[in-house]
């Protein structure tokens, strides 16, 4: 788990905010959030972000005002770069954020400067936009515009000085940048859960050389208007989140329909080594419907790969899926895999088919492929889009009628490593499914794989830094064995499966990107500190869903947005219900499963029983879980941070 910095809660007025490690997080009016994050980021030219230390940190506040001033130290490598922030807050709803910084080494640099996140409930919402005129150097034309409701592939909101949007009806939140240029991108690209308002416009050159002894100024302005808003009226201040554990109710959606439930599955390791029969008996149990191999055409030990691919997924009982990766010699390369598919047959349901140096695959990459290998693998399927992110699928080429279904891959943690952000992002995960559906023409959508960190850096502009010796590579992250990993793989296919994506891939089978640990352990130990042969609790959720496998998804809602997760299934008769809490707060949980059942067995993955479940799995999955009776159709629950339920109702 990445350390969660000390919070100070604010308020300015009518505004209640949280003050964390140098930025402003929850920007609410009331239950409504106004401001997603406001902060400084020094990005180099790989877009790396170098860390924040603060220091002299001096914070004064009352009721309705605050102020706060403190100095920042961002180093990293050859960056050294220092900030003085001062951020004040009154009582009439305005909040300024200016920062005063200076360079002491020279550096390249993609963005030094401030950034906004707009919540993605901004969605549709109508805005004003203040455009620059003369650099920056004042105020232009107003133009009237609204954030977007599908995912815009470039940014929807350039050459900025301003901007406005609305809030609630009337009451607008109006923005005002100085010392750069601004503009809007739609991070749900990244699946980030926000539209992000930065500096220095991306069709400048980058990366940028910045000088030692360069001084870098800029300034955030956010006012509240509207009836009522001034002098912060008791109705607001009592809508404030008050102590205590949130109430959160999961219950039938009328208006939604039942959607079938992906095919969910796994990639194989990319640590090389073979399943051993433990792994493989217990993979074999959690029901996968595929496995991802990885097939690069140009390596040496590429026949090795797949047939080893191949094995593993048939022990599986699982279908294979083969990422094709293709250099400049795609026709060499596909005729030596035919010649190997006539030597040793193997059944294969889905090709992706990627080009090295494409960002999203071109339509005769995939007529080749399926030229080359459809003979020979009968009924197998063609996919076109991109191993990096939805961007590159939602900027490139639309794709054309040869692909049988397109693909893409999403993580939480592109601009911000946080646990917060990490649980705020899962609602954009739908919205690419949607943007991708629009795209596809009605084809299905194949997301995949899913995982917490990137798997390499698709926008670096210079070479990769070596992994020093005992560090853990940049692929890799601690909470894989966490309790905040199953929670979020819940929140994760919840999101997918509603929105109707068709194929999900999440993570590994073994390692420290997977489900379980191997039975040698960990390479760094002391940075993953996993027990040798234990699975992570990240398998119990996906093995419960695997044992609904085919099933059809039903349409719940969460209340409040955010609290928890929650997805419901019924296969073969049965109706189950996985409920995760994504914070750090113990939360009480109503959970209605309809008006038939009067029963339901409830099982509880939490800190009291996750060693038992992580050390034995076959014996705490043999348990049903707790009977309990319904109370007017309803279950009441308490989930302790990060646990996941699940519910499974009994019919009479």
């Amino acid at each position: 788990m990445v350390d969660t910095p000390a919070r100070t809660a604010l308020r300015a007025g009518p505004l209640s905010l949280f003050f964390e490690q140098g930025e402003l997080r929850g920007i609410r009016l009331g239950e409504r959030e106004v401001i997603n994050r406001i902060y400084v980021a020094v990005r180099d030219r790989n877009w790396d972000t170098a860390p924040a230390v603060l220091s002299n940190l001096s914070r004064e506040a009352g009721d309705s005002h605050f102020r706060v001033s403190f100095d920042v130290s961002c180093r990293m490598r050859e960056i050294d770069f220092s900030w003085k922030g001062l951020i004040t807050g009154d009582a009439d709803g305005t909040i300024v954020f200016s920062m005063d910084g200076q360079a002491h080494t020279t550096f390249l640099r993609n963005r030094v400067g401030f950034c906004v996140l707009h919540p993605d409930s901004c969605a549709g919402a109508p805005c004003v936009l203040t455009h620059t005129s003369g650099g920056g150097a004042g105020h232009g034309a107003e133009e009237r515009a609204a954030f977007p409701r599908f995912v815009s592939p470039h940014q929807p909101f350039l050459d900025l000085a301003g901007m406005s949007h609305e809030v609630a009806p009337g009451t607008w939140a109006s923005l005002s940048f100085t010392g750069d240029v601004f503009e809007t991108e739609d991070q749900r690209n990244w699946t980030d859960s926000s539209f992000k308002t930065y500096c220095t416009p991306i069709a400048l050159p980058f990366p940028a050389e910045i000088t030692a002894g360069t001084v870098v100024r800029q300034s955030v302005t956010l006012r509240i208007t509207g009836p009522g808003v001034a002098g912060g009226p008791a109705a607001w201040v009592a809508a404030q989140a008050a102590g205590g554990p949130a109430r959160v109710s999961v219950e039938a959606d009328t208006e939604g329909r039942p959607v079938p439930l992906p095919g969910i599955g796994l990639g194989v390791a990319s640590h090389g080594g073979a399943l051993s029969a433990t792994e493989t008996a217990r993979l074999a149990a959690m029901k996968l419907d595929h496995l991802r191999g990885e097939l690069d055409l140009s390596a040496p030990d590429w026949e090795a790969a797949l047939r080893r691919a191949s094995a593993e997924a048939a022990a599986l009982s699982a279908s294979l899926l083969v990422a094709l990766h293709l250099s400049e010699a795609a026709e060499a390369e596909l005729a030596a895999l035919a010649a190997s598919l006539r030597r040793a047959p193997c059944t294969v349901g889905l090709w992706f088919v990627f080009k090295r140096g494409e960002s999203c695959t071109a339509d005769k990459w995939v007529a080749l492929a399926r030229a080359a290998l459809g003979p020979l693998v009968p009924g197998a399927r063609f996919a076109s889009g991109t191993n990096a992110y939805f961007t590159e699928l939602n900027r490139g080429t639309p794709p054309g009628p040869v692909a049988d279904c397109l693909v893409y891959s999403a993580n939480p943690q592109i601009h911000a490593v946080d646990d917060l952000t990490v649980m705020e992002n899962l609602s954009a995960q739908a919205a690419t499914v949607t943007s991708a559906l629009r795209i596809s023409g009605g084809r299905p959508v194949a997301v995949s794989p899913v995982t917490l960190k990137a798997r390499f850096n698709a926008v670096a502009t210079g070479p990769i830094p070596t992994v020093p010796p005992g560090e853990l590579p940049p692929q890799v992250d601690p909470r894989q064995m966490s309790l905040q990993a199953a929670a979020w793989t819940v929140g994760s296919m919840a999101s997918l499966a509603r929105a109707g994506a068709a194929i999900v891939t999440y993570y590994e089978t073994t390692g420290w990107r997977g489900v379980m640990e191997t039975e040698k352990g960990p390479p760094v130990p002391e940075k993953f500190p996993a027990l040798p042969g234990c699975v992570f609790p990240v398998y119990h959720p996906l093995a419960d869903i695997g044992e609904m496998r085919g099933g059809m998804v039903l349409p719940c809602a969460v209340t409040p947005s955010g609290a928890a997760a929650a997805i419901i299934v019924e296969a073969n008769g049965k109706r189950r219900a996985l409920v995760a809490n994504l914070s750090q707060e113990e939360i009480a949980v109503t959970v209605a499963g309809g008006h038939g059942p009067r029963r339901a067995r409830i099982r509880l993955l939490d800190e009291t029983s996750v060693g038992q479940a992580c050390r034995a799995p076959e014996t705490w999955r043999a348990h049903r879980g707790e009977e309990r009776e319904l109370r007017d159709g309803a279950l009441e629950i308490r989930l302790l941070p990060y646990a996941v339920a699940r519910i499974d109702w009994e019919e009479e």
